[in-house]
């Protein structure tokens, strides 16, 4: 069987969750099916070859289109229905797509597409304009209906797929993604522990965020909450000495992540806050230091308001770190008790929830060892399986 994949995800120059997902997913597709044949389709008027992965076997082919993108999108694509995607390829059986964009394709080609999260329809205040004009020049109920399955990450993804959609149950397919084998605790002697803190100028003790900059994902909640739980911290003591104890001992706020838009609200309520020397942005994380920034946090903070599936949090539990996330969306769901859930629009319920793993010792192991139980439930071994199934049940 012929294969055709979207790679358009790999082209970005940081990578995200769909970036994340698309690349882990396909590795572990490429080293388990050697049957099939693979053609990778991106486009691209410049020259961004250094920013796809190599996908070193024999049966996968890279293949690229040479169109500014603008004009292949919003005219070629939407106006023209050409060119055929499937034919640009050669010939194929099957189309995956691992994250929706324009495209067309022939009708005898078959289609599978993976959908990751629909907030866009729920919050479109949390998007750029450009990015709600994306959307909406996509149509992406229209688009879904020309698949013939729809793989969601998580039971929530399906239930929006559904009711926002329109989309019969029986043609979509829950697929959980995976986590990676580099997410794990790492010995407290490892020197690149040291070289991970020193590079990013860490505080010794630190609550950590992780992920990209932006309205959704609830960071000036949580900086406001940070500043309750340490104006609460330091309130339960009258005594001047004891005061200056807990001071000493404080934990900071680390924020890490890119930039993405609307992000200078951010920084503006750090500035306000009365802690603010011990709040400290980081900016992107390269890949390789991901598991150690994890592994040096005492507790990792995702109060996003909207999830469909959620990385962050499963890679905090994979190092040993303690977690507090949403109530909302797929969280609950993904991350069930090996977490402490809040309700992301209750600051002192955050504050709380920080206040709880930092002071009792036996509620962090708790976490802890329901954190790293949780995640043995994620891999990409697994996912990439039930892809490869869904692959062959359509031909």
């Amino acid at each position: 069987m012929k294969i055709g994949i979207d790679i358009r995800p790999l082209m970005d120059k940081y990578y995200s969750g769909v970036s994340e997902y698309t690349v882990n997913l396909l590795r572990e597709i490429f080293k388990q099916d050697q049957k099939n044949q693979y053609k990778l389709f991106y486009n691209s008027w410049r020259d961004l070859s250094e920013r796809i992965p190599e996908f070193d076997f024999p049966n996968v082919e890279i293949i690229k289109t040479k169109y500014p993108n603008k004009f292949l999108n919003y005219f070629l694509f939407k106006f023209f229905k050409y060119p055929k995607i499937d034919k640009k390829l050669g010939g194929i059986d099957l189309m995956f797509m691992p994250h929706f964009n324009f495209i067309t394709l022939s009708n005898k080609c078959k289609k599978i597409i993976t959908v990751h999260d629909l907030s866009f329809f729920h919050y479109p205040h949390f998007f750029a304009s450009r990015q709600n004009f994306w959307h909406k020049n996509i149509n992406i109920k229209k688009l879904l209906r020309r698949f013939d399955q729809i793989i969601a990450v998580s039971e929530n993804t399906k239930k929006d797929i559904t009711s926002i959609c329109g989309i019969p149950e029986k043609n979509i397919k829950v697929v959980h993604s995976g986590i990676s084998d580099e997410y794990r605790i790492i010995n407290t002697d490892d020197s690149h522990l040291e070289i991970v803190r020193r590079k990013y100028r860490l505080p010794s003790k630190f609550i950590l965020y992780l992920g990209n900059l932006e309205p959704r994902k609830n960071i000036e909640g949580l900086i406001e909450a940070y500043t309750i739980y340490r104006q609460h911290e330091i309130g339960d003591f009258i005594v001047p000495e004891a005061k200056d104890i807990i001071t000493q001992n404080k934990i900071s706020l680390v924020i890490a992540g890119a930039q993405s838009w609307k992000y200078h609200g951010i920084y503006d309520v750090a500035k306000k806050s009365a802690y603010s020397e011990d709040i400290y942005f980081i900016n992107y994380i390269n890949k390789e230091d991901k598991p150690h920034l994890y592994n040096l946090a005492e507790l990792f903070a995702f109060p996003s308001f909207y999830e469909g599936f959620g990385f962050p949090p499963l890679e905090a539990m994979a190092c040993g770190t303690p977690i507090i996330a949403s109530n909302t969306s797929s969280l609950p769901e993904i991350i069930d008790n090996a977490g402490i859930l809040v309700n992301p629009y209750d600051l002192k319920e955050i504050a709380e929830a920080i206040k709880q793993i930092t002071a009792n010792k036996n509620l962090r192991e708790y976490l802890i060892v329901k954190g790293l139980e949780k995640v043995k439930k994620y891999n990409w071994q697994k996912c990439a399986q039930e892809v490869i199934e869904s692959f062959e049940d359509m031909v």
